[in-house]
């Protein structure tokens, strides 16, 4: 497989929203992050439902803005869709199978909560990005152990990929975290827990500035 589309080294990254909602909600609302300003997408379901159909639905849309759609979890519906790569936590397995079945050119992301030396394995390993969190509190993480500025800081110096900060971030908060040392803001209830996400996606745009 081969990558269309390469991780940002600065911007927002939307992650989907879907439970309680029908294929069609999510992919107007993915869309809509993307006409705000999104330059990421994960497809992230925890519950999932026709997870093949709204992948390939969404690597559609999402080449169409020309940005990259990635998979929470699962490399293996990453290649059945021809997604540009996955997004691996603590038990989604290891790079290297990732990389062995998705191809060189693949975006492989790896969460490191507040682990410097988790990031530098994944670093060595040949990550494509590295991400903490949860920074703040997060609907969407609840049992998450929190990260420290501290450890943006650290890994700022250290990590030659882009840092991905997650949990809890708005418009509001976002700020530090990019002072701190993190190039991405990955966001899911700050862009889709209002139901207006091109407005939200718009409001982390000075962020970026």
């Amino acid at each position: 497989m081969t990558a269309k589309f390469s991780f940002p080294a600065r911007g927002l990254y939307a992650i989907s929203q879907t439970d309680h909602r029908t294929l069609d909600a999510i992919v107007a609302d993915v869309e809509a992050v993307l006409r705000g300003g999104a330059q990421v997408v994960q497809y992230r379901d925890k519950n999932p439902h026709d997870t093949e159909a709204l992948a390939s639905r969404l690597v559609m849309l999402c080449h169409d803005y020309k940005v990259p759609l990635l998979i929470n979890d699962n490399a293996a519906l990453a290649a059945q869709v021809g997604a540009d790569g996955v997004h691996l936590g603590k038990d989604d397995g290891d790079i290297g199978p990732a990389r062995a079945l998705l191809g060189p050119q693949a975006i492989i992301g790896v969460s490191c909560y507040d682990s410097l030396e988790r990031a530098l394995l994944a670093q060595s390993q040949g990550a494509s990005y590295v991400a903490f969190g949860r920074f703040f509190p997060s609907h969407s993480k609840p049992l998450a152990a929190p990260a420290q500025l501290e450890t943006l800081q650290q890994a700022k110096a250290v990590i030659n990929l882009p840092i991905v900060a997650i949990g809890g971030i708005l418009p509001d908060n976002g700020a530090g975290l990019l002072a701190a040392g993190a190039d991405v803001l990955a966001v899911i209830g700050g862009l889709f827990d209002d139901g207006l996400p091109e407005q939200s996606a718009l409001a982390f745009k000075p962020l970026f500035l």
